[in-house]
């Protein structure tokens, strides 16, 4: 291991850590995985010894208390984010803690500053938002390339229902469609326009099979001069994950906007001109920008105070669906 980068410890053995994460930070320039935990020393050695991570522990706690790591990656349960994160934040551990970060406002609210007051780094997992594709989009928007913005549609649902023992169907636990896939338009609606939503309307189809969450949702997301975010989520559909934005001289399309190859298209004039860019694993990206900040104390790429509003707006479409009513979020 080479002394200069950044140690993760990752908490737990969920699949995302499996699939994406761990094999991004082991692919990245500035990380190593040093260790994993689980309740079950057994799952957790298991879950090492498959991955070549070098420790394993059977308890949260033990891994917090581990001097040699230097950051954690938290996938629990979205009601456990909060009570782990400020656990890792009082162990002097760095965060990257998987979205969405909080069940309301308040939690989240509440991470960050006792992260603040820990002095340590905490960042949430929209991993998208480090492709270069989207700085670059969001440069041609505010170029004019498409003219005036006149609207943005998102889309990302999957077709999970079958899986009745999924944790996303606990209410109780933060599940859900709107927390789990809807967050991504609401989210890049924000990161793209680079302002707060003023309102929502939400509507969906809650599952009495599947513990009652959101299995799909639609809304209308109301930004300023008349501009919208118009999208749907769902865990009982089939599998989409697209954005467009129009404009008054043309629109870019993402065919793929969260998920998969990273290219996209501007469409104007009706021409299409399609925009290649380099597949790099946005896993990958997103540690070592966050390794930039945790060695050499550059700004993180998105401040804390990003993520307070974005699961205002989540939670605010959440309860808009359920009071079926226009909520005001600022």
């Amino acid at each position: 291991m080479t002394a200069e980068k950044v140690r993760w410890g990752i908490m737990s053995t969920a699949r995302i850590g499996k699939r994406s994460v761990i094999p991004g930070i082991q692919e990245s320039k500035w990380n190593v995985v040093e260790a994993v935990a689980s309740r079950s020393l057994e799952n957790a050695q298991a879950f090492a010894d498959e991955l070549g991570i070098p420790k394993a522990y059977g308890s949260y706690e033990d891994l917090l208390n581990d001097p040699a790591i230097d950051a954690v990656y938290i996938p629990l349960p979205n009601h456990l984010h909060k009570e782990w994160t400020i656990k890792a934040a009082k162990a002097g551990k760095h965060i990257l803690c998987e979205k969405p970060i909080a069940l309301d406002e308040a939690e989240a609210t509440e991470m960050v500053d006792t992260c603040n007051k820990a002095g340590v780094i905490l960042a949430e997992a929209y991993m998208y938002l480090h492709q270069k594709r989207y700085e670059d989009i969001k440069i041609r928007i505010a170029n004019g390339e498409i003219g005036d913005v006149r609207g943005i549609h998102g889309v990302f649902t999957f077709n999970g229902a079958k899986d009745m023992s999924n944790i996303r169907f606990t209410k109780e636990w933060g599940g859900g469609s709107i927390y789990d896939v809807g967050c991504y338009p609401i989210n890049a609606a924000r990161f793209l326009l680079g302002e707060e939503p003023s309102a929502v309307t939400a509507h969906a189809f809650f599952s009495p099979d599947h513990g009652n969450v959101d299995m799909m949702a639609s809304g209308i997301m109301e930004f300023s001069n008349g501009v919208a975010l118009t999208f749907d989520c769902g865990m009982w559909a089939e599998f989409r994950n697209e954005l467009e934005i129009l404009g008054s001289k043309g629109r870019i399309v993402l065919k793929e906007a969260f998920l998969g190859d990273q290219s996209y298209e501007i469409i104007k004039d009706g021409q299409t001109k399609k925009i290649i860019e380099d597949n790099s694993n946005p896993y990958a990206l997103q540690v070592d920008n966050l390794a930039e900040s945790i060695r050499n104390g550059k700004p993180t790429k998105f401040p804390t105070d990003d993520i307070i509003s974005n699961i205002k707006a989540i939670k605010g479409t959440l309860i808009s669906a359920e009071k079926q009513e226009r909520v005001l979020l600022r």
